[in-house]
């Protein structure tokens, strides 16, 4: 039963759900951006560079006369610099938020009894000529 219990503790602590969460989104992620490329960004600004090398798609583009085909290779490059630019933008924004979080300027701590005894003594002992 020990193993069970500690394999329960482990699943259950906060990490592990919130990494299981990013997997999932990240996933997502991929897919939209995946899309992007594949039906945005390749037609929208590739397409002249296809036209001029007489091919449909970029799957197509070879180095002559080689079984290298780069084209795919340049789809997931577009598609991996497009996830961390976002990434980096959303680490950046959390970042600033936490940024905020620490400077806001906190409360000295309220003086303890001793301290205000001591100080009404003090300005007791003043006060006397």
């Amino acid at each position: 039963m020990g193993f069970v219990k500690e394999f329960k503790e482990f699943a259950m602590r906060g990490n592990v759900i919130d990494l299981a969460v990013g997997v999932i989104i990240g996933g997502a992620f991929g897919k939209i951006v995946s899309s992007l490329v594949d039906d945005i960004i390749t037609p929208a600004i590739l397409t002249p560079a296809l036209t001029a090398a007489n091919l449909d798609n970029l799957a197509d583009l070879k180095i002559p006369g080689t079984a290298i085909a780069y084209g795919n290779f340049l789809s997931q490059v577009i598609s991996f610099l497009i996830v961390a630019i976002a990434l980096f933008l959303i680490i950046k924004g959390v970042n600033s938020l936490k940024k905020k979080e620490e400077a806001a300027p906190t409360a000295p701590p309220a003086p303890s009894k001793e301290e205000v005894l001591l100080a009404e003594i003090r300005d007791l002992l003043k006060a006397k000529p």
